[in-house]
């Protein structure tokens, strides 16, 4: 049979126009940080230098956070009805400028533009739009009569996901009468610029968000300013510790979204083409750069050899490469500073004795670029099953029951998910009961809905984003 090469279908990159320089957006209005410091913000494929951006300090902070709660009255006091408005606006807005908003994404985190145009954006619009629903039922959402909001939203988010984690934290937020403060990552900053350019093109009251860039000192004072009511973190779990520190014994309500280390688990009745599917998306898409990625597979002994046979011959046709062009499967890594942890632990699951196994596969020459790794022959004790690798790793365990698989599932000190894959309904229930995770997909993985859930177990964090759940954490109940 004739082999048929994918030819280059490059996004055009001039759908977006990026500025030399950004400064932080506070009150309504960009301006310069107060001692004049900036940072460069990179596109992991290229290193090329994007954009010159503000690096907020503590006295920018405190403007920002003087400026929410100024604007927090107003914001507060108007009509569910009417701040759903707002929201349904911006909406409407990201969906007009999807494209654009999806080859900046993929310009600065490195992640397939596949992803951030099919994926990313879709979610992000759909969870403004579904928050906006929110606004005026809030005391229909079971958390009494006359749910009050919170107050200043203090709000840190990671680069793996940018726009749409500033959804998941932004619009429930705004829905319930909060006003915010959000610090984006220091690796990927632009996309919540172009938002705040969105939230002036909507109209949105001055002050009623607010957007500080800068590096984890900028987060760190943030979480401790006294003017903000709420914290919400989705990130690292030694962070996500360091957080709950801070915010212990004071009246900051606070909601962690951390690590994760999932087990993808598959019976030896699954249909193994669908489930190969599942655990190619579930640990390869966005680089593994996924907080509840599949990253290890348990198969059933009995099934091990064929389906690792037909995972292998599918990790063949992995395409890593140009995040711009729609053929690519497998980005870019999104910075140095996480390639080289991804290839430090790869390289202690080879010296603790797991086989190691990649396609071949040519990397460009330029940026931060990891193959697609299988890892066979792991046990519990190996690093790469205990610890987030956070990059394409897959770690590969076997078991020989039920009981058996829901032990070394739960064998972590995370609970963020989990997949099953079986043909028995009754099977994927008793399974689901007994996982400490947060969320469970059956036959599937990675899929997620505004109105769903989602949060995790012990190191995993707590509180819950998405759905009704997510408006609790914004309101004073």
């Amino acid at each position: 049979m004739p082999v048929f090469e994918y030819a280059p279908a490059p996004e055009s990159r001039a759908v977006v126009d990026i500025a030399p320089s950004y400064g932080l957006f506070i009150d309504g209005e960009f301006a310069e940080a107060a001692d004049g410091k900036v940072f460069k913000t990179v596109s992991p494929a290229t290193e090329e230098s994007l954009s010159e951006v503000a690096h907020a300090g503590a006295e920018d902070v405190d403007r920002a956070v003087r400026a929410a709660r100024k604007a927090f009255g107003t914001w507060s006091a108007l009509p569910g009805s009417e701040r759903a408005k707002y929201l349904f606006r911006i909406a409407r807005i990201i969906q007009e400028r999807s494209r654009e908003l999806a080859v900046l994404e993929s310009l600065d985190n490195g992640k397939p533009i596949r992803e951030s145009r099919d994926t990313d954006l879709p979610l992000v619009a759909a969870h403004f739009f579904y928050y906006a629903g929110w606004a005026d039922k809030l005391a229909h959402a079971g958390y009494g009569p006359d749910p009050r909001p919170l107050g200043v939203a203090g709000q840190v988010i990671p680069w793996n996901f940018p726009l749409l984690m500033l959804a998941w934290k932004i619009a429930p937020a705004l829905a319930t009468g909060n006003t915010v403060v959000l610090k984006p990552a220091e690796t990927t900053p632009l996309s919540a610029l172009f938002f705040a350019d969105i939230c002036r093109q909507a109209g949105l009251p001055r002050g009623v968000v607010n957007i500080v860039t800068g590096d984890g000192s900028t987060g760190a004072e943030l979480v401790a300013h006294p003017g903000v009511d709420k914290v919400a973190f989705t990130g690292s779990t030694e962070v996500g510790k360091a957080i709950a520190r801070t915010v212990a014994g004071t009246r900051k309500k606070l909601t962690l979204e951390l690590g994760g280390k999932a087990a993808n688990i598959v019976f030896d009745d699954a249909p193994i083409d669908q489930a190969v599917e599942g655990v190619i998306g579930g640990i390869f898409f966005n680089q593994g750069h996924v907080c509840c990625a599949g990253s290890r597979l348990l198969v059933q002994e009995s099934v091990q050899d064929e389906l690792l046979d037909a995972l292998k011959r599918r990790m063949r046709t992995l395409r890593v490469g140009d995040p711009l062009d729609k053929n690519t499967d497998i980005g870019a890594i999104n910075s140095a500073e996480q390639l080289a942890r991804i290839r430090t632990l790869a390289d202690a699951g080879e010296a603790e004795g797991a086989e190691r196994w990649a396609p071949e596969c040519e990397l460009p020459s330029i940026g931060y670029w990891f193959a697609p790794t299988l890892f066979t022959g792991v046990t519990q004790a190996h690093r790469i099953a205990r610890e987030e690798i956070f990059g394409p790793v897959l770690s590969v365990l076997t078991f020989r029951t039920p009981d058996e698989a829901v032990a070394k599932a739960n064998n972590t000190p995370y609970g963020l998910s989990a997949g099953i894959w079986t043909e028995k309904g009754s099977r994927i229930l008793a399974m689901a009961d007994k996982l400490r995770a947060g969320v469970v997909w059956s036959n599937t993985f990675n899929k997620f809905d505004p109105a769903s859930p989602f949060g995790g177990y012990k190191e995993s964090g707590y509180g819950r984003e998405g759905g009704r759940h997510g408006l609790e954490a914004y309101l004073d109940v």
